[in-house]
């Protein structure tokens, strides 16, 4: 059923094995395809089940653009070239274009304070500037994880003003700004923030009028508006027994993600790599990377993050949200780019990015060095009769998100009951430390106070570290 753009010829393969073809309207472009990168994507070639738009570019032309699955399931409305997808975390890159343009234009010190354009930013103790922000190395705690600390669901409506919100009730940073590199989305919308202060413009605007206009990019934007009705976008969904069901997107994350738009359009993004048409010299400084304090270079660069895969390098980023998973990477030693963007959650673009690349510099790989094998250990726990549990029972309160937990004992397990989210499961894992087993609390830690009476948690994860919940007095 891939749908090219050379011809949109939909192929249904049936359990028998027989195969039936439906022709389709015929879209205004044509371009061409490849059978292997084809075979990669087969499983999504069906008419009933969400899918991916792909494009393969080799010294900057195309050699492969493709659409497979379906972009409405309600409607049957197939995924073509032409098809808008939110891309997510892709996004960022943009993001750090515009505040590099605004830099150029001596409209933003990318190493002032960040107070000073944004005063509601609380002052934590340390500077932030704009480059941190783009390196992931401020500090700021990463609003997903916040945000589910405190209840909101991914589920919600969660605009850029509310991340804002947020932002500015921040009490405290996860370590001080440039020690470490830490994933920000937060650091992003910030980012963005700052953008519109200097621009004057809303940040869908200047981004429009820098960028998406002078390059063609005529369905591409950034959604500051989730009711916003946008023709020919996609939906999201992710594998159910039954078949699929929809992932709602009510995200208005400006510069972290929320980017609208179609495979035709991206191709001239990447396009622009090799032709700075849009950025000139300011393309090649997308590709330098952050520096830490201690002087050590990190992975990420300006919304790009550099890896290796069997010797070779690449460049790019990957996307996240609801049942969208995307996936842009450039081979640049070899002028190979590939872009996924998929409408389900189980795709695994970046699998599929690794095969694709195998197709064309199958003589280039060195050996398959991925660690194989189980994960990590999860830590030991430690065994507590339910009277020990009981001295950790209370409520607890956290003033900056605005949040409580009822902490109870309950099967000889300490459990931990917020009105919104799911009852989380706390396992002791060393004194005082706990292992929860849902992704907004990781990991407690108890606090003390001088008579050894328990008076608070920290809550930590990957992005989010020691959010104080506060014992309730009397409990």
């Amino acid at each position: 059923m891939r749908r090219s753009v050379a011809g949109l010829v939909v192929t249904v393969v049936m359990a028998s094995s027989a195969c039936t073809t439906v022709e389709r309207p015929s879209s205004s472009e044509s371009g061409p395809t490849h059978p292997e990168v084809d075979r990669i994507f087969a499983d999504l070639d069906r008419e009933d089940g969400p899918g991916a738009a792909v494009a393969v570019l080799m010294e900057g032309e195309v050699v492969h653009e493709a659409g497979y699955g379906m972009a409405d399931l309600g409607h049957g409305i197939p995924i073509t070239p032409e098809t808008v997808f939110d891309i997510a975390s892709i996004s960022k890159q943009f993001g750090a274009m515009a505040a590099l343009m605004l830099e150029s234009e001596g409209r933003l010190d990318l190493d002032a304070d960040v107070r000073t354009y944004v005063p509601e930013l609380p002052d934590f103790g340390y500077t932030i500037t704009p480059r941190h922000l783009i390196h992931h190395t401020s500090g700021i705690r990463d609003w997903p994880h916040a945000m589910m600390l405190g209840g909101v669901t991914y589920t919600d409506v969660i605009s850029f003003d509310q991340i804002l919100r947020m932002l500015y009730r921040q009490e405290d940073l996860n370590f001080p700004p440039g020690q470490e590199y830490s994933y920000s989305n937060t650091g992003y919308n910030l980012l963005a923030r700052v953008i519109e202060v200097q621009s004057g413009q809303s940040f869908r605007e200047y981004t429009e009028e820098r960028i998406f206009g002078p390059l063609g990019m005529e369905n591409t934007h950034f959604s500051d508006d989730y009711l916003e009705v946008v023709p020919g976008r996609a939906d999201s969904y992710a594998p159910t027994d039954a078949g699929f069901e929809r992932r709602p997107n009510q995200l208005t994350a400006l510069a972290s993600s929320s980017l609208n738009t179609t495979l035709d359009d991206f191709i001239l993004w990447v396009k622009n790599f090799q032709t700075a048409e849009v950025g000139g010299p300011l393309v090649e400084r997308m590709f330098d990377r952050g520096v830490l304090n201690d002087g050590e270079e990190i992975a990420y660069a300006h919304g790009l993050s550099y890896s290796n895969y069997r010797g070779i390098a690449h460049v790019g980023h990957s996307g996240s949200w609801a049942g969208f998973r995307t996936q842009f990477q450039s081979f640049p030693e070899h002028e190979l780019d590939i872009v996924v963007f998929c409408n389900v959650s189980d795709c695994d673009p970046g699998r599929r990015m690794r095969e694709i690349a195998m197709v064309f510099l199958a003589d280039e790989f060195g050996p398959d060095d991925d660690a194989v094998g189980g994960g990590g250990a999860e830590g030991a726990s430690q065994s507590l009769s339910a009277a020990a549990l009981r001295e950790y029972e209370g409520s607890y309160r956290s003033e900056e998100f605005d949040s409580t937990y009822d902490l109870v004992v309950e099967d000889g397990e300490l459990v931990a009951r917020h009105w919104r989210n799911e009852a989380t499961v706390l396992t002791p894992t060393e004194d005082d430390v706990f292992r929860g087993d849902r992704p907004w609390l990781p990991e407690v830690r108890f606090t003390r106070d001088g008579q050894g009476r328990i008076e608070a948690f920290n809550a930590s994860g990957s992005r989010v570290r020691n959010v104080v919940f506060r014992r309730r007095q009397g409990e």
